[in-house]
């Protein structure tokens, strides 16, 4: 018999820690592709006997751990932006087969389409016209959910074929053509009837139902009618907050909230515009006329990891001890699942967090309330009036037996897991950004790692560093060290505790490390201060660079090429008349000359201009070099 789950944590990288009630545990990489299960150890075991663990591939997982398994991969499919299907886990219940990939979906055209049919007992639901995929919008509009068909997890090898076979034979006409019948309604004959019409290159024969039970399986265990030209496909389930969501879910969601923005008038009701959350609305509801209203799905991660050198096999010891100072492989968390409880926190120039007590109403935490102060949005059941209450996380009501959650248990618990992200923030360890599946394999995860952009050394008091993640490194000559988070990019002169993380960490110089609120310094307002005083001179003289990500990526970081780069500086270094002549003036410092004419002269002495004009020549010659090679590689 399965255990359930008591708790379940997805983490900034992706990754998947799972509780089950019996003290067993469960870990799964970012990608999804491989996972850790640790059996509980018996009631009568020695303290110090190990727990008894089996890490696998996920497809080739045995079929005692299947089910738990997969409802670890639901979880992650359900928060993450790309998700892990393989085929040998998934049941075959869940799977369809299409015989044309799914390359772009078109949603309804606002002109034309009579969006205020979409509306049912105040959520909106938005259906791309093929079908392929469902926007629900919920009655709060905070939160929405996402259904659509994706491609199952193929190997590396498999999908670039795949792609090019698409690129080679997926036309905009056969694109139109299929994708007028609905997945839901379309049975196996009238995929074959399909298959007849178009023009794939592949024989109308070649798809046969089958006849037989043992016929129905090959070698590798899937049906004998999948074919080169038919692919698996399986329905997959994401929540997103509308404060963060991945582009691809931009256009259907304007499309959900003009819906309602239409029927908001259309029953003269104007109580939008005093609501909190319109600023998201305005940010997101952006004219339809200006977007195409074809858009791509996500696609599914391959079957094996490119960086499993990444992958993370130790538990985080945060939810088992949260009283301790010290953690375990500090990671960021972004989703939490305890006692039937969501938790959401977005991480980034804004931070929120998000409760969802599973009674359709939420707690919201962002801004200057962001760690003290929870707004709890509700919607009356019979006046569908839309209700706000505002808690204090310093006075919270007590737990009344009877209430169908403890609000004061949970926001307590919100409240801690909080701080644990911002120690980890502040922590300087930059290796919670380390995502298997997001690295660029040429850089080795370079590129995912911040830079330093700006260091100061001011006399007498200490040193700054800022890195390109906005994080902000104070050292102190009395030994005292701060860690805090400021946005470099406006150029506000007040303390952005709006805008960045409310808090920042300071280390004594006997290792002591203490969270400290901005707004409450207390005997360390002399530090805050001064860091403050450091970040707000350096946003109004604009003295941090622009740091594009992209800069380390495109930058060939290939053996050859640095060998190449350093033979043509030799090269330029032994064939320049003017750096020989500073070298032999070095060498020779006595002024003799070996070997020389009568008529040959002593050597001038070098001048700066001289060096410059050099200089600037090695620089032409190495750009024309450059070039070249580019215009041969080319």
């Amino acid at each position: 018999e399965m255990e359930a789950e008591s708790l379940m944590v997805l983490y900034g990288d992706d990754s998947v820690e799972v509780h089950y009630a019996g003290g067993s545990r469960l870990l799964l990489s970012p990608c999804g592709c491989e996972y850790l299960y640790e059996a509980a150890l018996p009631a009568a075991a020695h303290p110090l006997q190990p727990a008894e663990t089996t890490r696998q591939r996920v497809a080739f997982v045995v079929s005692a751990y299947r089910e738990q398994l997969l409802r670890a991969l639901d979880f992650r499919n359900k928060f993450s932006s790309r998700p892990y299907l393989p085929s040998h886990v998934i049941p075959p219940e869940r799977k369809k087969i299409l015989f044309s990939d799914i390359l772009e979906i078109r949603w309804p055209d606002p002109a034309v389409a009579d969006l205020t049919r979409c509306i049912d007992n105040g959520s909106v639901k938005i259906s791309s016209v093929d079908g392929y995929a469902h926007l629900y919008l919920s009655e709060l509009q905070q939160e929405f959910t996402v259904e659509f068909l994706c491609k199952v997890s193929q190997s590396s090898a498999a999908s670039l074929h795949s792609s090019q076979k698409n690129s080679n034979y997926q036309t905009g006409d056969q694109y139109e053509k299929s994708s007028k019948n609905s997945v839901a309604e379309m049975s196996l004959k009238q995929m074959r009837i399909e298959n007849k019409k178009n023009e794939h290159g592949c024989a109308a024969g070649k798809y046969r139902e089958p006849t037989k039970a043992k016929d129905q399986k090959d070698g590798d265990g899937g049906p004998l009618f999948y074919t080169n030209c038919s692919s698996e496909y399986t329905w997959v389930t994401q929540r997103w907050s509308v404060s963060s969501y991945p582009e691809e879910w931009k256009y259907p969601l304007s499309l959900a909230l003009m819906c309602c923005n239409l029927h908001t008038v259309k029953n003269v009701m104007k109580t939008c515009e005093k609501n909190s959350h319109t600023s998201i609305e305005a940010d997101v509801l952006i004219d339809p006329e200006t977007h195409v209203t074809v858009s791509c799905l996500p696609t599914a991660l391959p079957l094996s990891c490119r960086a499993p050198h990444l992958h993370r096999w130790t538990f985080c010891d945060f939810f088992q001890n949260q009283d301790t100072e010290k953690y375990s492989c500090p990671q960021l968390i972004q989703i939490v699942w305890c006692h039937g409880v969501f938790y959401r926190f977005i991480h980034g120039r804004t931070n929120i967090t998000e409760i969802y007590p599973g009674d359709n109403s939420f707690f919201k935490s962002e801004g200057a309330f962001l760690g003290n102060y929870f707004v709890h949005y509700a919607i009356q059941k019979g006046t569908k009036k839309r209700e706000e209450k505002m808690y204090s996380v310093n006075s919270l009501p007590p737990d009344v037996p009877g209430n169908p959650y403890p609000i004061s248990s949970i926001i307590t618990q919100a409240t801690k897991i909080l701080q644990y992200c911002y120690k980890t923030k502040l922590s300087l360890t930059h290796n919670y950004y380390l995502c298997c599946w997001k690295m660029v394999p040429e850089t080795d995860g370079r590129e995912m790692l911040p830079v330093s952009l700006y260091e100061k050394v001011i006399p007498s008091i200490g040193r700054l560093v800022v890195y390109s993640d906005h994080k902000v490194h104070a050292a102190f000559w009395d030994g005292m060290t701060l860690n805090m988070v400021w946005d470099f990019s406006s150029s506000c002169s007040k303390i952005q505790v709006n805008e960045g993380v409310g808090w920042c960490k300071l280390t004594t110089p006997d290792g002591v490390q203490q969270l400290i609120q901005i707004s409450h310094p207390g005997i360390y307002e002399r530090y805050i201060r001064t860091a403050i005083e450091w970040c707000q001179s350096l946003n109004e003289r604009k003295e941090i660079p622009e740091y594009t990500a992209h800069s380390v990526t495109e930058e060939n970081w290939s053996a050859d090429a640095e060998l190449e780069k350093i033979q043509r500086f030799n090269f330029l270094l032994d064939n320049n008349s003017v750096l020989e002549g500073t070298r032999a003036a070095k060498n020779n410092p006595s002024g003799i000359t070996v070997g020389k004419t009568e008529n040959e002269s002593e050597p001038e002495e070098i001048s700066e201009e001289c060096i410059l004009e050099a200089l600037e020549k090695t620089s032409k010659v190495i750009q024309d070099i450059e070039s070249l090679l580019a215009a041969s590689g080319k």
